[in-house]
């Protein structure tokens, strides 16, 4: 008598299909992202995109150049028939292709302009003038602690030329005071306002220890730069002064993105003017 292998159970139509439905189920689990978290990548991609390069984000098209290594500045030397009189500069002596940016008065206090500066590495002098910056100096600090170097311009804004010397030398010395205060340096450089000086004044000044008066060849405007002496172009060496004007725009942002383009454009770049004087 022969035995009849035992029947392989069948699975039944349903049983089937709840079985495919469970492979199917683990399988996608195994290969695909959690929608959720899919949704999540997306949105952090869309709230933090790709980080712009500083100076594209501060109008440049390239990268400004660093500007070569200089030695430490030698004194300058006064007129051999008034050697106690303080030199006036309105450009550097130098074969390097660097100019120098100079900022006057300190009114306008663009919390972005720090940023540009620090962002840029963008040596930058400040001549400030003690009643117009007022309760402001808590700006400036910032700025000198991104690189700014904070000068002297005076402590009231007068014209000096003409005025005697006992009133020159108040206004000189006195802010050079006011400035070793607040941050804890006597400045070494001078502008006077409105560029206007005498005789009286450079004595003034070496006696108050400035070693230098600073000018400017070139002075940048709302929109373009303007020129004192010379061709009309820019020279290695400049001195610019960006002219402050805070009821005419644009502010001093703008302007200087400008003027970096217009410099970067003459095959210049920018220096550290107390590296030179």
């Amino acid at each position: 008598m022969r035995t009849r292998p035992t029947p392989t159970p069948r699975l039944t139509l349903a049983a089937m299909t709840a079985l495919t439905l469970l492979t199917t189920t683990l399988t996608g689990c195994a290969q695909s992202v959690d929608p959720i978290e899919r949704l999540g990548k997306k949105a952090a991609t869309r709230v933090n995109p790709p980080a712009q390069a500083p100076y594209h984000r501060w109008g440049l098209t390239t990268p400004l150049p660093a500007a070569p290594p200089h030695p430490a500045p030698r004194p300058l030397p006064g007129t051999p028939d008034t050697p106690a009189l303080t030199p006036v500069l309105t450009t550097i002596p130098t074969t390097d292709k660097v100019v120098f940016l100079t900022y006057d008065d300190g009114a306008e206090r663009d919390p972005r302009f720090v940023d540009m500066v620090r962002e840029l590495r963008l040596p930058v002098s400040l001549f400030l003038t003690d009643t117009v910056v007022g309760p402001g100096y808590g700006h400036f600090a910032r700025l000198q602690s991104v690189g700014a170097n904070i000068q002297n311009h005076t402590l009231d804004h007068p014209a000096l030329r003409g005025l005697p010397y006992p009133g020159q030398r108040a206004e000189i010395c006195g802010q050079q005071d006011k400035l070793r205060s607040r941050f804890g340096r006597r400045p070494h450089l001078f502008r006077p306002p409105y560029g206007t000086y005498d005789i009286t004044t450079r004595r003034a000044a070496a006696d108050c220890g400035i070693t230098a008066i600073i000018l400017w060849r070139a002075a940048m405007g709302p929109t373009h730069l303007t020129y004192t002496q010379g061709s009309p172009h820019l020279h290695p060496g400049d001195i610019i002064a960006v002219a402050p004007d805070e009821t005419t725009p644009p502010g001093l942002r703008t302007r200087t993105a400008r003027l970096l383009r217009q410099i970067q454009k003459q095959g210049l770049t920018v220096a550290r003017l107390e590296d030179y004087v």
